[in-house]
């Protein structure tokens, strides 16, 4: 009996953001089904715009490559999103054991930026008995999105909000009542979603800032990018400054700047992410780049490795949850590739700790470049955005199949979203 090695999933949309499920549903951590969730958004242009959960129609799917009377994944619940979503995110797996005020507890949290941060309810009840449906699930199958609360600007809103577009934003593992939001208006903003409450809001660069990320272990430090080119990291306990750990060069060539602005073109940068098995390490590219750069926080101010594969744009990238690293990148060129860089970064011997300041400087290294991915994998169009799964124990099905335990990786190009077992 073959292990299936590819889902599939066709939204009735264009997809732009995704996450996968960071934990099984509460009460249904002996079904293997509640591990396969993904958080899906739709993408077009207008006020119309969509969020998903879709989840797996039946576990048969994951062993029998001949299970073809249902379609691998089936949209389990949606709602409207208006303008559309810039990031959509699950809770992280630390959520489920805190104490939030005035949640359910069968309800698990999403949250999505767009013109404000928006936090939804997911109630996703026991599926029904029979499979005997195709398609869609029967809305009566107790699957709920409700939104729970929208922040915008400073403050809680009621109505529609009217603030300067979200970006991005990062969800805080260790304190998973605290979100930092990018913005269009230079700042970052730090919520505490469980009070509905700003902590803090920054202006963080010069001009757009495209995307955040929290130290993995840190509570007190994050980092961003934006439009200005450079990576900064700041510290909530000394805000007066920030750090900048990287610039973009200059463009060799390029219009001089106009007279009516003092700014030098750069190449903005778009996104950032940390290796979680080894928080010195994170990796970013610039808008319109083909090649994606690894900073060592030990030693600022240039790459550490530069990783050149795509023949087009690079639009996403993500890091697996194991302790090995291992980053997937997505680009224009139809490519998903995998890279394992464990032979290219090496583990401090004494580990920074999240609560240091950012100050262990290393001397100074060569940048490697590396271009032979372990993996490559051609999707039929341009890809969008990718997500991997945390790690899926092994599971025995009732048929008396089983199956090996891993990671996914989801895939989302145009309408179609296809999961990869790593």
């Amino acid at each position: 009996m073959t292990q299936t090695t590819l889902l599939q999933y066709e939204a009735p949309w264009p997809v732009h953001a995704l996450d996968w499920c960071k934990s099984t549903a509460p009460g249904h951590q002996s079904r293997p089904r509640s591990a396969f969730r993904l958080g899906i958004a739709s993408f077009s242009e207008d006020y119309r715009n969509r969020i998903a959960i879709v989840g797996l129609q039946d576990e048969r799917v994951l062993v029998e490559d001949d299970y073809t009377d249902y379609p691998d994944f089936v949209t389990l619940v949606e709602a409207n999103h208006g303008y559309p979503a810039t990031n959509l995110q699950w809770q992280p797996a630390s959520a489920s054991g805190f104490s939030w005020t005035g949640k359910a507890p069968a309800a698990e949290l999403l949250a999505t930026t767009g013109d404000a941060l928006r936090v939804w309810e997911y109630f996703g009840d026991a599926p029904p008995a029979s499979s005997a449906y195709v398609g869609r699930q029967p809305t009566g199958g107790g699957h709920r999105l409700t939104l729970k609360t929208a922040l915008s600007g400073q403050s809680k809103v009621q109505s529609q909000s009217t603030g300067p577009p979200l970006t991005s934003f990062s969800w805080n593992e260790k304190a998973p009542s605290l979100v930092v939001t990018s913005s269009i208006d230079t700042t970052c903003t730090v919520w505490n979603i469980d009070t509905s409450t700003a902590i803090t809001q920054l202006i963080a660069h010069d001009r757009e800032v495209y995307d955040v990320a929290w130290l993995p272990g840190s509570t007190d430090i994050f980092v961003s990018v934006g439009a200005d080119g450079s990576l900064r990291a700041f510290d909530l306990r000394s805000l007066e400054h920030s750090t900048i750990l990287y610039e973009t060069p200059a463009p060799k060539s390029g219009p001089p700047a106009s007279s009516a602005s003092s700014r030098l073109p750069t190449s903005p940068l778009l996104r950032i992410a940390f290796n979680p098995a080894d928080s010195n390490y994170m990796s970013t590219f610039h808008m319109d780049g083909q090649d994606v750069q690894i900073l060592d926080m030990r030693s600022p101010g240039q790459p550490v490795i530069e990783l050149r594969g795509h023949r087009a744009q690079v639009n996403a990238m993500g890091w697996s949850t194991t302790d090995r690293p291992t980053l997937a990148t997505a680009g224009d060129d139809c490519q998903v590739l995998l890279w394992d860089l464990a032979a290219y970064t090496q583990t401090a011997t004494s580990p920074r700790t999240a609560n240091s300041r950012l100050n262990s400087p290393r001397p100074d290294v060569k940048k490697r470049v590396v271009s032979d991915p372990i993996m490559a994998y051609s999707a039929s169009s341009e890809v969008t955005n990718l997500a991997w799964s945390p790690q899926i124990p092994g599971m025995t099905m009732n048929t008396g199949h089983s199956t090996a335990p891993g990671e996914w990786l989801a895939i989302a190009s145009g309408k179609s979203i296809k999961a990869l077992k790593v």
